[in-house]
């Protein structure tokens, strides 16, 4: 997560407040311009902050105090337990989620950190957006047809096969949403889904909370065996299979043209539907993402691709690709689900990836991402070195990197956290048993300067060969 400096004054304030006694007055916003170093408009946002919270009250004229804590008898919420009845699945925070304080080192996120977002366009664009008809109209069911056709065009230039339409595409509020829409529309309640092990964790909850079966086949540092998947197919009588040609999310491998050839193959023989999930579309460091529907000429991808990861984790805008009847029952899926994505998103995700400094960004993207990614592997060689790294990624966010064997992965990413270390444990990523003890780390975090204190404490927890 990112923190700035309002953040981090406001998160020490809390301390200090905890220490004193109700009516105690806080030192003077020019006491602690002066303290932190920082502009009197970085003060007043932590103590506004802290008065949200209720840890404290101004006095006009007089200054800040810490509030009175008021009593209240603990609610009686045991009724809900009888109403509510057994639990069904409900997901855990995941990983990638969880926040961190700024004292972290944050290698679980799934987003970039601010500062690799292109956030001189995002801010105009949505200063541009909120004075234009998008902020005060209700958005097209299926979105705004300029963005449709960029998403159109970006799969285009790829493959040799007809590319989709505009009218192909339909506009979801993130990729989360859409995966929810296709597993419900193409796959169904209690129906099997052919998946990589491991996989992204964001399907296996889609696929939990929407009653699909998912039918793991593994995957190795070149992809998936497309006869293993073939068989799969066959044995379970899946009509889909999920997966990342691009720099899957966690192992970061991304598929020859050979494999992409022969599992595109495998599901058109067996009239069944490829969901790719094209995540890592703008994050390439040594290699380019080539989307698969490129070659698809007769609707067998359904195709995903997120603009929340690449422009900004305020900007939850995505789209789904798929042709026929398979997209008019996606389609009617996402708008019974979310109606429509907010015009103003939109239009705010339109103007930055139109402009031509998002094409400058994207290529020096992937050079920082190059550099924090090697940078990361070093620490790991150097640092914690019974962390094997089997594949380096080309492309992605992150590194998967193989415990020794034996390593209770919960208690290692437990006590990580302990240390100030926040990793994302491999079982998370598995839809089945994991194959051996992984974790996943993720190089777009802040602060790719502590990589190395980060690793000498994973290190430390592992001991040395």
């Amino acid at each position: 997560m990112q923190h700035d400096s309002s953040s981090r004054i406001a998160a020490e304030l809390s301390r200090w407040v905890a220490d004193a006694s109700a009516g105690d007055r806080l030192p003077s916003s020019r006491e602690l311009v002066r303290q932190y170093e920082a502009s009197p408009v970085t003060v007043q946002k932590a103590l506004a902050s802290l008065a949200r919270r209720g840890l404290v009250e101004s006095r006009p004229g007089v200054g800040t105090f810490v509030r009175g804590h008021r009593s209240f008898a603990a609610p009686d919420l045991s009724w809900q337990t009888g109403t509510l009845g057994p639990q069904d699945y409900v997901p855990a925070a995941a990983a990638p989620l969880r926040d961190s304080s700024h004292d972290q080192f944050a290698l679980n996120d799934g987003y970039p950190e601010a500062g690799l977002l292109p956030r001189t366009l995002v801010r105009a664009a949505f200063g541009r957006a909120s004075r234009s008809e998008d902020a005060l109209r209700r958005g097209p069911s299926a979105g705004l047809p300029d963005l449709q056709a960029w998403f159109a065009a970006e799969v285009s230039d790829y493959g040799a096969a007809s590319p989709p339409s505009a009218a192909d595409v339909t506009i979801v509020p993130g990729s989360q949403t859409g995966l929810g829409s296709v597993l419900r529309s193409l796959v169904g309640a209690g129906r099997p889904l052919v998946v990589e092990s491991p996989t992204y964790w964001g399907l296996i909850t889609a696929a939990r909370r929407s009653g699909v079966t998912l039918v793991p086949v593994p995957t190795g540092p070149s992809g998936p065996d497309p006869e293993v998947v073939a068989e799969a197919l066959e044995r379970t009588g899946a009509t889909a299979f999920y997966a990342q040609p691009n720099f899957t999310n966690p192992t970061g491998v991304q598929w020859s043209p050979e494999l992409r050839a022969r599992v595109l193959e495998v599901v058109a023989d067996r009239r069944a539907f490829l969901i790719e999930d094209d995540w890592a579309h703008d994050f390439g460091i040594d290699a380019e993402s080539v989307p698969l529907i490129g070659d698809d000429a007769n609707g067998h991808i359904v195709y995903v691709r997120s603009l929340t990861k690449s422009v900004s984790p305020a900007v939850r805008v995505a789209a789904v690709i798929a042709r026929g009847p398979a997209r008019d029952r996606i389609r009617a899926d996402v708008q019974a689900e979310s109606m429509y994505v907010s015009p103003l998103l939109q239009a705010a995700a339109l103007d930055v990836v139109t402009r031509p400094a998002w094409r400058t960004h994207v290529r020096g993207l992937g050079r920082r991402l190059g550099e924090r990614r090697d940078a990361l592997l070093t620490a790991i060689r150097t640092e914690a070195d019974r962390i094997a790294v089997d594949h380096v990624p080309q492309g992605g966010l992150n590194v998967w990197g193989r415990l020794p064997e034996g390593t209770d992965v919960g208690s290692f990413v437990a006590e990580a956290a302990a240390r100030g270390v926040l990793v994302t444990g491999g079982t998370e990523l598995f839809p089945a048993e994991p194959s051996a003890p992984y974790v996943r780390l993720n190089f777009a975090g802040p602060n790719p300067e502590g990589y190395r204190e980060a690793m000498h404490r994973l290190g430390e927890i592992l001991g040395r060969d």
